[in-house]
């Protein structure tokens, strides 16, 4: 689904950036399909990282490299003095196989951009240029770009290395690109968008043997299911019934792996835990050993259970995800601005930003009906590709953050 920019509702032509970045799609279309069609990994974004910073320079925007080792931060004076505000954006694709057969699919086995974090670059590099060539706002406006969000934490590994005592920004955004909605339609609330991402895992220990004399064995493939079982009672029995969470075990293993007639002495499990409050993180965790080591001594079997946490959850501060919402409403009208949509068990790194400096986390439609093309593939899917008509809108949008945020008057 292609976004129509003619039929939208925005500020004046002369007041606003997504009509000034418009003229610009053919080029930063032509721009992240080439990233798309180079994917890097997290913390090895050595070309996207070079293209971005030569990108910035080429503006005379002053330039800082190396935090997360392939970071880059850019940072824009607007035409007087006055706060700050951070743009972020992340850069890293996945380690999973592209299938789609179009010109700019990834040129690396093994490695695509199935999350449209190459649309996420772009937009942010457009809404740098705009604002380097306009300078409409008071203060500057700091725009990062960040490796490795899909589970390298670079946002956690920059603000250790310093990025917010380099660039002391006052509050801070982030687009995400999102197939659940059209293209064109921006949600942003405050409050919890993401959940915190945990992993736990768990060995049962029993006594092996024969399989056909169960009884002289104390079973761990038994034990390990009745674990299973039982863990799904945290989230229906232990959360508050209009609290959200999720535990999932994903892989089981055991100690013998190709006799059918072997009953193993050990089985590993390994799964995910999914919460939005610190309460209930901590419930989960102490649950899921709780549970797995109960059942197991029920059977005469031990076990235990590492429980190792994760991305925290992505909380939008009240003001500034309220701002945010009325910025997207200059651009396109109230009735295509969300917010009160449900929340997302996904996970996201933005996050560790934002519980150092107030911001939200911004989704911007992409998507429609599988019939209109472009866009309506989920995230992390292997013919997922982003969807290019959306990049003067988002870009807008950041643009308008600065705009809106720092005003002149």
């Amino acid at each position: 689904m292609q976004f129509d920019y003619s039929n939208k509702k925005s500020q004046s032509m002369s007041q606003n950036p997504v009509d000034a970045i418009c003229p610009d799609l053919e080029e930063l279309t032509a721009l992240r399909r080439d990233l798309h069609a180079h994917p890097e990994l997290g913390f090895d974004e050595h070309r996207t990282s070079q293209i971005v910073a030569s990108f910035l320079e080429g503006l005379g925007i002053e330039v800082f490299r190396g935090l997360a080792g392939t970071g880059v931060v850019g940072v824009i004076h607007g035409a007087s003095p006055g706060g700050s505000i951070g743009l972020r954006a992340d850069m890293d694709c996945l380690p999973m196989v592209e299938t789609n057969d179009f010109a700019h699919r990834s040129v690396h086995p093994g490695l695509m951009h199935g999350c449209g974090h190459d649309g996420h670059t772009v937009m942010l590099l457009a809404a740098a240029r705009y604002l380097a060539q306009t300078r409409r706002f008071r203060g500057t406006a700091v725009v990062i770009f960040q490796p490795a969000e899909e589970g390298g934490g670079g946002a956690q590994v920059m603000i250790e290395q310093g990025l917010f005592e380099q660039f002391n920004v006052d509050s801070i955004y982030a687009l995400h690109n999102n197939p659940d909605y059209p293209a064109g339609v921006i949600a942003v609330q405050p409050g919890p968008v993401e959940a915190a991402a945990d992993t736990f895992d768990i060995i049962v220990t029993g006594r092996g043997g024969h399989a056909a004399i169960p009884h002289e064995t104390i079973d761990p493939v038994v034990v390990a299911s009745h674990i299973v079982i039982a863990l799904q009672s945290i989230v229906s029995r232990n959360l508050h019934p209009l609290e959200a969470g999720v535990v999932t075990v994903a892989t089981m293993q055991t100690s013998q792996l190709t006799a059918s007639n072997v009953i193993p002495a050990q089985v590993k499990m390994r799964g995910t835990a999914r919460s939005f409050t610190a309460a209930n993180r901590d419930l989960l965790d102490r649950r899921i050993g709780e549970i797995a080591q109960g059942v197991a001594t029920a059977f005469g079997a031990t076990a235990t259970c590492d429980y190792q946490r994760g991305y925290p959850p992505t909380v939008n501060h009240t003001e500034q995800a309220l701002f945010a919402a009325q910025v997207a409403r200059s651009l396109i009208g109230e009735e295509n601005v969300k917010c009160n949509e449900p929340l997302t068990m996904g996970a996201e790194d933005f996050s560790y930003m934002l519980e150092q400096r107030p911001g939200a986390y911004i989704y911007l439609g992409q998507g429609g009906s599988p019939s209109q093309g472009a866009g309506s593939c989920q995230l992390h899917n292997d013919h997922y590709d982003f969807n290019d008509s959306i990049i003067p809108l988002g870009a807008g949008l950041l643009a308008s953050l600065v705009e809106q945020g720092l005003p002149l008057e």
